[in-house]
């Protein structure tokens, strides 16, 4: 059969044949791991084209027999657009990953066949069905999956346009979290459950790898005993790569120090808030906020960059956030940020909470791309967090301080690494430029004015002098 898998991408990034041009957001990219596994998982004899619209037009008059669809909620109404295309052709239509399983029921009414849950085991089975015109409507596999079988992607696929990714180098160590923060998709989609690769299947895949690369997990220390033999056994290969964790490799030295040693030169964590009564709200205490310093200069002082993921709009936020937070990351010496607006997914607690609440003021999926205001705020209004949302991003990712960054990247993580966070910050200040993200600081409308002969001013902010 001919297969056509799509990975769909939001209108304002989406490359069409009327507008060709792939936006500069190399930094952003890396491998489409899942349709490129679903090909590895797909049986000889069946022709497998990829399409990711973030970089290319999707042919959607192509010659195809089936045509399968991974994506998030942010990206469910351009899958669904895509899919009635496709029926409407005569062609079998797939939908696979997080919203598909998430919202089921929704998807069936979009979809001629839903994936629920992980693609292995259940993948060829499908196309068998298909073939013998004996399909069913869902293929439910969310129970925990053996990652044994897990295949080495596809990479081929990408091949001749794997220079709008930063790495087409994806690898993946482990699925899932075993923790149960109220508002992440990875968590309801794993149901707390979190599996491994068997370590050598790992390492035989890491020999094919060139020396950067990325690993893709969720938590690469999850399995404490697993990352520290993986780490060993990865010194020799003199790799260099970045990762995903939580905060708690900074309280492990032998981890810390393996993982410096096997590679790692930058760092995403998932900080998300800081304050106490919001960690506590969302079942996240296992990340105590008062140690959030100390942690992150464990990691920067060994060597390891860290970039950080936080979240405004939470029920303890106020209008001082947004200032508040842009001191903290100046502070921590935080070397990039990635900034979330609160947003209640599908299938998780938070958005069930906020649904018994009548606090959900936006149903369009389109919007829930973290970038938009879907709630009522609980201390401030819905313009507030988004003005303030916007203020911080542009904020952080102005000229100078992305400068004093790579600069201080520099002198204390060495030349790799500043030039990672030098070509990530100014990825993200090209985002916020292109989507026009300036915003305001809703604090400035609570500060007095003060009355001078010459004219009226607002009391200069405390942040503005703050330069990283």
């Amino acid at each position: 059969m001919k297969i056509i898998l799509i990975l769909p991408a939001a209108e304002h990034l989406r490359v069409t044949s009327e507008h060709d041009e792939v936006p500069k957001r190399k930094m952003l990219r890396f491998s489409v791991l899942g349709l490129t596994t679903v090909a590895a998982l797909t049986p000889m004899g069946h022709k497998v084209t990829l399409y990711d619209e973030n970089v290319e037009p999707a042919d959607i008059w192509a010659d195809a027999d089936v045509v399968g669809i991974s994506f998030m909620t942010g990206l469910a109404n351009r899958a669904y657009e895509l899919a009635a295309h496709f029926r409407s052709r005569g062609i079998i239509t797939v939908a696979g990953g997080f919203h598909p399983t998430l919202c089921t029921k929704e998807a069936m009414e979009h979809f001629d066949i839903v994936v629920a849950g992980q693609a292995e085991g259940v993948w060829p089975q499908v196309l068998e069905d298909i073939q013998s015109k004996n399909y069913k409507k869902l293929y439910d596999n969310r129970t925990k999956t053996d990652l044994s079988d897990v295949p080495v992607p596809r990479r081929s696929l990408l091949e001749f346009k794997k220079e709008h990714y930063i790495t087409t180098h994806a690898v993946q160590v482990g699925r899932g979290c075993q923790h149960k923060c109220r508002f992440c998709s990875v968590t309801a989609f794993f149901n707390h459950n979190y599996s491994t690769r068997p370590l050598e299947n790992v390492l035989e895949e890491l020999k094919e790898t060139p020396k950067h690369f990325m690993f893709v997990d969720d938590n690469i220390i999850a399995d404490v005993d697993y990352a520290k033999k993986l780490f060993k056994a990865m010194i020799p290969m003199k790799k260099r790569w970045i990762s995903q964790c939580s905060l708690e490799i900074a309280e492990d030295k032998e981890l810390l120090d393996l993982a410096y040693k096997a590679g790692c030169r930058g760092l995403f964590v998932g900080i998300e808030t800081t304050s106490k009564k919001n960690l506590q709200t969302m079942d996240k205490e296992f990340n105590p906020a008062d140690d959030y310093i100390r942690k992150i200069a464990t990691i920067r002082k060994r060597g390891i960059g860290v970039q950080a993921g936080m979240i405004v709009g939470m029920d303890s936020d106020d209008v001082t956030v947004f200032e508040n937070t842009l001191a903290f990351l100046r502070k921590a010496k935080i070397d990039a940020l990635q900034l979330a607006i609160l947003t209640p997914q599908p299938g998780t607690p938070l958005r069930e909470e906020f649904e018994k609440a009548g606090r959900i003021t936006d149903s369009d999926w389109s919007h829930y791309d973290y970038r938009h205001v879907v709630i009522q705020p609980k201390l401030m209004t819905a313009k507030q967090l988004q003005n303030g949302a916007d203020w911080l991003y542009s904020q952080y990712y102005r000229l100078d301080r992305i400068f004093y960054r790579t600069l201080r990247g520099l002198f204390t993580l060495g030349p790799l690494t500043a030039y990672l966070i030098y070509r990530l910050n100014m990825t993200y200040r090209y985002n916020n430029k292109r989507e026009k993200i300036i915003g305001c600081n809703p604090a400035d409308e609570t500060k007095p004015r003060m009355n001078t002969n010459k004219a009226k001013a607002y009391v200069i902010p405390a942040q503005a002098g703050i330069q990283s």
